[in-house]
């Protein structure tokens, strides 16, 4: 099986969007390859399973509650309908989540499958009511006038649109790109767009210890089991999840046969075990088994494991074959390649994790545990019968390398007397054959067992051809007059070149746009802030001036109010921020621009709007901050007010507790331009400050 409407077969989609690093560029359409459709039958399978789950639970309910014998019956009776339903559907959805073939390359070269994971399904969710109130609630302003931004939010999550061009017609299809986003670098930025534009959600619109009352639906991605949370943490981490399951895909369709192919599929399989190790440490309490600590350790593990095999396929690929330690090499990367496979069997094998992986993922790792430890054997023998005779020209290189690749001292002579007697390399290789003949028929034998695994005929074939191989070979050696008893050959020490590494998702490549910006900077409006409700001040002009100091940009702070003028006596007090002049938002004004406005108002005076933070701590580290920082020398001034229609460079570092290095003071610390000459009537320079 092949993916025939591969996405890399199709035009690259357009940004109509206006919006720099716009994800749909991303978007994958539905049905439009195999792959999208598994994924569509993945998602109808686990809508069926919710609707099982409930009626399970209504029965119960009422199994409990009713005491006539009937109704008991008939209860029970539909309790069993209803199971058997459900283990028909769990079947379905694991045959779903063991099709490997169709994530797997389209070259003809012949390669181990890889095993990729099922992206997680969603629910669509309507967060429009609940921003607007939060909007007219906390920020004192008309939700209605954020139509456009709550749109925008919803489509990056939901819907958008996909342009194919085509026979002079231009169709518009829409798609769920947060479903099946495209299997490449596109997608993977598809979904670090919306993981790093929930940052943004949380600090606008979620208070320390409360929600919004919207449930983010998702799947399990192996069981289909639904679960709900209303903590964003759940929409971060199963965001997250899906980064690492289509790094997963991508390393499985890469060409191995090449060094560039093989070198992308180690990439791709590190940075998804770096998601999942991420994730691991940085989420609590996961509602669904998939991303329990458990099945995330196994995970990892099993991503490590396939970057190790990758790392062979690199070493065999540039094996010369006129050499005896590079042989050696070959067969101790083999060893590695089965002891990590090991682990990762040992890890399914685990109570939490045993009833939870799909049996064809168990099968596949022990008989990946099973041929690996073949072809060590194989790469040993082929060492010692063929190439050992090139060790009298290296030095000694040859002896010392024999003596470090066994786990135990070979029974016999030693084995410097092993390397000049070809009879006795000859018999030790023989025995190496022998053990390779017998593990590649125990992988054959385990492969057997799994009704899924005998559909892949890729699985089958490499199977059947290394076992041929080494049959053949052991013909060659094998002598009619043998009349000694085989050896039994010691296993291959494994030892590898280049270890996996685990590669920590990089969110900041990924620059993203405050989508609510309009709300202001967001160290000040923002959801863990205490702030009044906006009130309007209207200032006239006086023979003293206006009695106030400014200071600072986005917003401009009223750092101080003279006692009796006329700022004090309209209601102005210290701590005041400046949202509005004359009815133009000036949230994101620079310190010039409102002293200037202020400079030139009419004689029938200035209508200014202001808030006021409530919390005490808060409203005190914004003006220590403020102090500290001299002109021009606020980070977080570079951050967010380097456009003022980007914030570029913000990206998340955590995942339920976002760091706050990068956002500390953007209000009243920013920095402040210095003016001089006298400004008119109470204006004067006093270095930072403006009085007016």
């Amino acid at each position: 099986m092949s993916d025939h409407g591969s996405e890399e077969a199709l035009p690259p989609p357009e940004d109509h969007s206006g919006r720099a690093g716009s994800m749909r560029k991303g978007c994958d359409p539905m049905l439009m390859t195999l792959r999208s459709r598994l994924q569509h039958r993945r998602a109808r399978i686990n809508q069926q399973i919710n609707k099982e789950l409930r009626m399970r639970a209504g029965a119960e309910n009422l199994f409990r509650a009713t005491t006539n014998h009937k109704v008991r019956e008939t209860v029970a009776l539909e309790l069993s309908f209803v199971n058997s339903n459900l283990q028909l559907l769990k079947e379905e959805l694991e045959e779903l989540n063991s099709n490997m073939e169709v994530y797997q390359t389209e070259s003809e070269s012949v390669n181990v499958p890889m095993i990729p994971l099922g992206l997680k399904e969603t629910k669509e969710v309507d967060l429009s009511a609940a921003l607007k109130d939060f909007i007219c609630e906390h920020y004192g302003e008309d939700g209605l006038q954020y139509e456009n931004e709550i749109r925008e939010l919803a489509d990056l999550r939901q819907m958008m649109e996909f342009f194919i061009f085509g026979g002079g017609e231009h169709a518009v299809g829409t798609f769920q790109a947060m479903r099946t986003p495209s299997r490449s670098e596109a997608g993977v930025e598809l979904l670090m767009e919306y993981y790093n534009q929930l940052y943004f959600l949380d600090q606008r619109f979620f208070p320390v210890g409360k929600t919004l009352g919207v449930y983010f639906h998702w799947y399990d991605s192996l069981t289909g089991v639904p679960s709900c949370q209303r903590a964003l943490a759940f929409e971060k981490g199963s965001v997250l999840f899906n980064m690492g399951a289509l790094y997963t895909q991508i390393g499985a369709r890469q060409d191995r046969c090449t060094s560039e192919g093989i070198d992308s599929a180690i990439e791709a399989f590190q940075r998804a075990a770096g998601a999942f190790s991420y994730l691991k440490e940085n989420f609590s309490n996961a509602p669904s088994l998939d991303m329990s600590a458990a099945s995330l350790a196994m995970l990892v593990r099993l991503m490590l494991a396939q970057v190790q095999e990758c790392v062979f396929e690199r070493v065999l690929l540039l094996l010369r074959d006129d050499q005896f330690t590079t042989h050696l090499q070959v067969a101790q990367e083999a060893a590695q390649v089965s002891d990590m496979y090991w682990l990762v069997l040992q890890t399914m094998g685990q109570p939490l994790v045993k009833d939870y992986v799909p049996f064809s993922w168990a099968t596949m790792a022990q008989v990946k545990t099973e041929h690996f430890r073949a072809l060590s054997h194989y790469y040993a023998a082929v060492a010692l019968c063929e190439h050992a005779q090139s060790t009298q020209w290296d030095d000694g290189a040859g002896e010392r390398a024999l003596h470090h690749f066994h786990t135990s001292t070979p029974k016999g002579p030693p084995l410097g007397h092993v390397l000049q007697d070809p009879e006795e390399r000859r018999k030790l290789g023989k025995a190496h054959l022998r053990r390779a003949i017998m593990r590649h028929e125990e992988a054959m034998r385990v492969h057997s067992l799994c009704k899924i695994l005998r559909k892949m005929d890729i699985l089958q074939e490499v199977l059947s051809l290394m076992h041929k191989r080494s049959l053949h070979c052991y013909s060659h050696i094998d002598h009619e007059d043998d009349f000694f008893e085989t050896v039994e050959a010691p296993d291959v020490q494994s030892k590898t070149e280049q270890k996996p590494e685990i590669k920590t998702p990089d969110f900041s490549r990924v620059q993203v746009t405050d989508i609510f910006r309009r709300l202001g900077p967001l160290p000040i409006f923002s959801a863990r802030n205490r702030r009044s409700a906006p009130r309007v001040v209207i200032l006239q002009r006086s023979d003293g001036g206006l009695g106030l100091t400014l200071r600072g940009d986005s917003p401009v702070l009223v750092a101080g109010v003279v006692p009796g003028g006329c700022a004090a006596e309209a209601g102005l007090r210290e701590g005041d921020y400046i949202v509005s002049v004359n009815g133009v938002d000036c949230k994101w004004a620079k310190h010039a621009d409102v002293v200037h406005t202020l400079k030139t108002y009419s004689e029938s005076g200035v209508e200014l709007c202001v808030i006021t933070l409530l919390s005490p701590e808060v409203h005190g580290q914004v003006e220590r901050r403020a102090a500290v920082h001299p002109p021009g020398g606020n980070k977080e001034n570079a951050l967010h007010q380097a456009s003022p229609t980007s914030t570029k460079g913000y990206g998340p570092t955590s995942l339920l507790t976002w760091n706050r290095k990068k956002g500390g003071s953007g209000g009243a610390g920013e920095a402040t331009k210095r003016f001089s000459g006298t400004l008119g009537l109470g204006f004067r320079t006093l270095q930072d400050k403006a009085v007016c």
